[in-house]
C-alpha cells in the first residue's frame, strides 16, 4: 500500500496519556518515575499530574484526554446523531471513535444522553438510558498504526486516509457508501520546525476535502484540527467553497498553550462532475 509521508497520526502526548494510564492503575508512584526522566520529560509528567482531563480519561476509560474535545464540541454543535456514520481520520489510539460509538449508537446498545458537565469533568458521570428504538450508526476509523480493537467501531489499521484504495474499502463499510460526518484529529509527527509542522497538517487537512467529494453526503459536516499559522486561512478558504458554514474552534479543554484549532464545517455542498 502507498504511504503519504504528510499523513501520521495523533501527537506523542496522547500515547504518553496512555503510557501514564498504565502505570497509574498499576499504582507505581509518580516521584519514582520522575526519577527517571529527563528534564523534558519530567516537566510532561509534573503537567499530566495537574491535568484534569487527564485524570478524567483515566477515570472515565477514554484512551486519552482529547475524548473531551470532541466531547465538548458535540455537546454545543450536536453533530453526532443516533443512526449517522462517522469516518474518524487519525483515530488512534481510539478516542474520539470511543465518543462517536456512543453518541451515534453504532454498538447498537440504545443507549442515549450526553456526558455532563464538561467544565466539571472531576465529577462528570454518564446519563444514558437504553431505548431500544434508538437508530444504529455506523463508526470507522482510519490510521497507519494499529488502533485497539473497539465494540462497535470498524478500524482501518496500517491505511493511509489518502490512498484510493482505503476509499474504495470506506465505500464498502459505510452504508450506501456515504458518511454524515467527517472527524479528524490527525497530525504530523512533529519535526521540531513549528512552520514546517503546520504547512504539513494544513496538506493533511486539505486531503480531506478529497476524501468529502467520495463519501460525504450532501448537507454533511467536517470536523479537523490545525495549528494555527500562516496558510491556516487557505483551508478555511478551501472548506468555504464547498460547505455553507465554517466556524473556528478552541475547545476548553485544549491546551491554552497550545496552536491547535478546529474547523467545524457543515451543510457540504456536493459538487456535481460535469
Amino acid at each position: 500500500m502507498r504511504r503519504s509521508w504528510l499523513y501520521a497520526t495523533h501527537d506523542l502526548s496522547q500515547s504518553k496519556t496512555m503510557w501514564w494510564s498504565r502505570l497509574q492503575s498499576r499504582g507505581l508512584h509518580s516521584s519514582s518515575c520522575l526519577m527517571k526522566k529527563t528534564p523534558a520529560g519530567q516537566r510532561w509528567v509534573l503537567r499530566q499530574l495537574r491535568d484534569p482531563y487527564v485524570k478524567a480519561a483515566h477515570q472515565q476509560n477514554f484512551r486519552c484526554r482529547s475524548a473531551f474535545k470532541l466531547l465538548e464540541i458535540d455537546d454545543k454543535f450536536r453533530l453526532l446523531q443516533p443512526g449517522y456514520s462517522v469516518v474518524d481520520c487519525g483515530a488512534a489510539p481510539g478516542a474520539w471513535s470511543q465518543v462517536a460509538v456512543h453518541r451515534v449508537n453504532s454498538a447498537g446498545t440504545g443507549e442515549t444522553g450526553r456526558i455532563s458537565g464538561v467544565d466539571r469533568i472531576t465529577e462528570t458521570e454518564h446519563k444514558t438510558q437504553s431505548d431500544p428504538e434508538v437508530p444504529c450508526g455506523t463508526v470507522v476509523g482510519i490510521d497507519l498504526l494499529h488502533i485497539p480493537p473497539l465494540d462497535g467501531a470498524h478500524f482501518l489499521s496500517c491505511h493511509d486516509v489518502t490512498d484510493p484504495a482505503t476509499h474504495a474499502k470506506l465505500l464498502e463499510l459505510l452504508p450506501g457508501g456515504q458518511a454524515h460526518v467527517i472527524l479528524s484529529d490527525m497530525a504530523p509527527n512533529a519535526s521540531g520546525f513549528r512552520e514546517m509542522d503546520h504547512e504539513r497538517l494544513i496538506t493533511m487537512c486539505l486531503s480531506l476535502v478529497d476524501l468529502a467529494a467520495k463519501i460525504l453526503r450532501p448537507g454533511g459536516s467536517l470536523l479537523c484540527k490545525y495549528w494555527d499559522g500562516i496558510i491556516a486561512h487557505k483551508l478555511q478558504e478551501k472548506l468555504s467553497s464547498v460547505f455553507g458554514s465554517v466556524q473556528t474552534l478552541k475547545p476548553n479543554s485544549s491546551r491554552k498553550d497550545s496552536a491547535e484549532r478546529y474547523f467545524f464545517a457543515k451543510m457540504y455542498r456536493k459538487t456535481v462532475k460535469r
